[in-house]
């Protein structure tokens, strides 16, 4: 398994993310701007952890927020629900996911 170290650049938050679903095909969406910052201060390419052969993005964002959370950050719901779906997809044996929204 692969372990990234990363650094997030004072000023940037978890909220900077603007985390959301989009309504039609439940996919989620999110600022590049917070990632780019923390790939630069990271000394990490950009386009690998986005567009990679095996994208780190999605890793980096739940690891983050596990981070934010634990530092007494304030909850996202659209987070919250990802875990929540992630939470039933094992608990169900996969393939299992709310509506967007409705998790």
């Amino acid at each position: 398994m692969r372990e990234l170290r990363v650094t997030i650049p004072e000023g940037v938050e978890f909220a900077d993310l603007r985390l959301s679903r989009d309504v039609a095909n439940g996919r989620v969406r999110f600022s590049m701007a917070p990632i780019a910052a923390i790939c630069e201060a990271s000394a990490l390419d950009l386009g690998e952890i986005v567009d990679g052969d095996e994208p780190l993005v999605v890793l980096l964002i739940a690891a983050w927020y596990r981070a934010h959370r634990s530092g007494g950050g304030a909850p996202d719901p659209v987070q919250e629900d990802l875990l929540e779906e992630t939470r039933l997809e094992i608990e169900h044996g996969g393939g299992f996911s709310y509506a967007p929204g409705h998790a």
